[in-house]
């Protein structure tokens, strides 16, 4: 509760009170990515980004990006290269890439990690509320299902894939009261033949819809095979199954990187827990395929209009667990917090919240 409380000052006020002293121009800013920077999905989406700062900046910045990137020994050795290339700004975009030490070791740099809590004078913390686009990206699954069930392929057990898998599952079943969703763990932000032994697994045991919280377009073209309807996610991937693409949660982290490289340039930077919106335009919802009926796209344009003017939220009770207890009670909104310590799994997902 110790650790909560502190997440939930630090996601009202901003961290500390240091800034970076100006720099001179041009700064170098540095990404590291999980997986390769092409990866159709989450790393892609990141690249982007940098590539935004890039055209924005021109000749101002000079931007650079490691990918294939584990956690531990190698991320390590990543950051000391980047430092001694003379990176002013670094940003991780892996969970657990940095921590309060490392950001200690060299305290001339500015850390940005996605996903993460921990916040120190030269750390700070940024995110969204993918939960929402990816409730919408689910409303699209449920519609898409004859049967009412559904495959999610998720990476790892921890509270941002649980809460994703509960609004993907919740979004279902606003479209297809009753529907359920079936897990399956590949413990890999990226591995591709994982993500397709897990579609073809999934198909297998009778579902009729794929989704993922995973980064490679896999799974997509394993349901373009089969002729069944797929759910991305990070990127506009309709290229991969053009005909079995539905839609995905995605994210335009471009404006923020922006931002932050320009205020680690100019001395305003500040440590700070960032968690952004569909309102303020990190979170999206990429193109509609042609399964996607004008009924549906209508109920999905409804929902998200509730979301921005605040009259919903993914999140609010009543909610019920995998047992049928509730857990959200009526009128309860969970806050950030909350979510990001979330460990149960909404009624009608099968599978762990253990992996």
């Amino acid at each position: 509760m110790a650790l909560l409380g502190a997440l939930a000052v630090a996601v009202l006020v901003m961290a500390g009170g240091t800034s970076a002293k100006p720099q001179a121009t041009p700064i170098k800013a540095a990404w590291i990515y999980v997986g390769p920077h092409n990866d159709a999905g989450w790393s892609q989406a990141h690249d982007m980004g940098r590539q935004y700062v890039q055209k924005q900046l021109g000749t101002n910045v000079k931007t650079t990006y490691k990918e294939n990137i584990a956690n531990g020994a190698q991320l390590k050795q990543t950051v000391a290269s980047l430092v001694r290339d003379g990176n002013t700004i670094i940003f991780g975009t892996s969970f657990g890439f940095f921590d309060k030490a490392l950001a200690a070791k060299y305290p001339n740099v500015l850390f940005e990690q996605a996903t993460g809590t921990d916040l120190a004078k030269n750390m700070a913390e940024y995110f969204g509320a993918g939960e929402d686009s990816i409730y919408l990206s689910g409303m699209a699954a449920g519609a898409a299902s004859k049967t009412g069930k559904i495959g999610y392929i998720v990476p790892f057990a921890i509270p941002e894939v649980i809460r994703h898998a509960n609004a993907f599952a919740l979004g279902a079943q606003a479209t297809h009261p009753g529907a359920t969703v079936k897990l399956i763990w590949t413990n890999a932000w990226f591995d591709p033949t994982k993500e397709k032994k897990a579609a073809e697994s999934l198909v297998a045991s009778g579902v009729d819809v794929l989704g993922q919280n995973v980064d490679s377009p896999a799974a997509g073209q394993y349901a373009q095979s089969k002729r069944i309807p797929w759910v991305g996610y990070d990127a506009n991937a309709m290229k991969f199954a053009p005909t079995s693409w539905l839609t995905a949660a995605t994210y335009n982290w471009g404006p923020y990187y922006l931002k932050r490289v320009q205020a680690a340039q100019n001395g305003t930077w500040k440590s700070e827990f960032y968690y952004g919106s569909i309102k303020d335009g990190l979170i999206t919802l990429a193109p509609f395929g042609p399964k996607v009926s004008a009924k549906t796209k209508a109920q999905i344009a409804a929902k998200r209009k509730a979301i921005v003017n605040g009259t919903f939220h993914v999140f609010a009770g009543p909610i019920a667990n995998q047992s049928g207890k509730v857990v959200v009670k009526p009128g309860q909104i969970l806050t950030v917090p909350e979510l990001y310590a979330m460990n149960w799994l909404v009624k009608g997902v099968i599978g762990s919240a253990k992996g």
